[in-house]
């Protein structure tokens, strides 16, 4: 391996992270002219919280424009770099949403990134965290049950599946993600966590 092309993992890491760290939740709002989105609900610059203000475009514009960083810096760097790179990019761009320096690394929670990451990277694993989400929300009502309990089959599958790389990256997804949804999980203990649909 060359010198330079040892360094492409590193540069697709930066790549990702700067995509990754574009606050979308946050700027369109702010465009919007809503409050700024950290004041409200949970404080979080996701699509969740995006909804909190009544704003069901911009919720799912947030949505998609979240996964498709994640997917947009994978596609990119495989071609580019391969499939190392590619895996580099969507680590980046994960810790981006997770940690954005310009709001100070304070970001989201990374499920729709998450998403957009494993879309790019394995479209089937992608499906399956789709179905898997939908089941568990439509049973429980709970949307972080659901991002958790999909975010833990997926490194498993990937396993089984003998995609032993990715297994590894999305092992330490999973478990940032679950890292970022700790306050969740204390309230889904508690039975206090708020369920799709409820009045805030």
């Amino acid at each position: 391996m060359t010198a330079p092309y040892a360094l492409l993992p590193a540069i697709a890491l930066i790549w990702g992270y700067a995509l990754g760290s574009i606050p979308f939740g946050l700027l369109f709002t702010k465009l919007a002219g809503t409050p700024d989105l950290r004041s409200i609900g949970s404080g979080n610059i996701g699509a969740t919280n995006v909804l909190r203000t009544g704003r069901k475009g911009l919720a799912a514009a947030t949505l998609i424009c979240d996964m498709l960083k994640g997917t947009v810096v994978v596609v990119v760097a495989a071609y580019f770099a391969g499939r190392d790179a590619a895996m580099a990019a969507g680590l980046g761009a994960f810790l981006g949403h997770l940690f954005p320096i310009w709001l100070k690394f304070k970001g989201g929670k990374g499920v729709a990134t998450y998403i957009g990451v494993l879309l790019g990277l394995f479209w089937p694993a992608a499906l399956a965290f789709a179905v898997i989400w939908l089941g568990v929300a439509f049973i429980s009502r709970y949307s972080s049950l659901a991002a958790l309990v999909a975010s833990a089959v997926v490194p498993v599958m990937l396993l089984w599946s003998q995609y032993f790389p990715l297994a590894g990256l999305f092992a330490i997804l999973s478990a940032m993600l679950w890292f970022m949804h700790r306050a969740n999980i204390k309230r889904l203990l508690n039975r206090t966590e708020g369920k799709i649909g409820a009045k805030t």
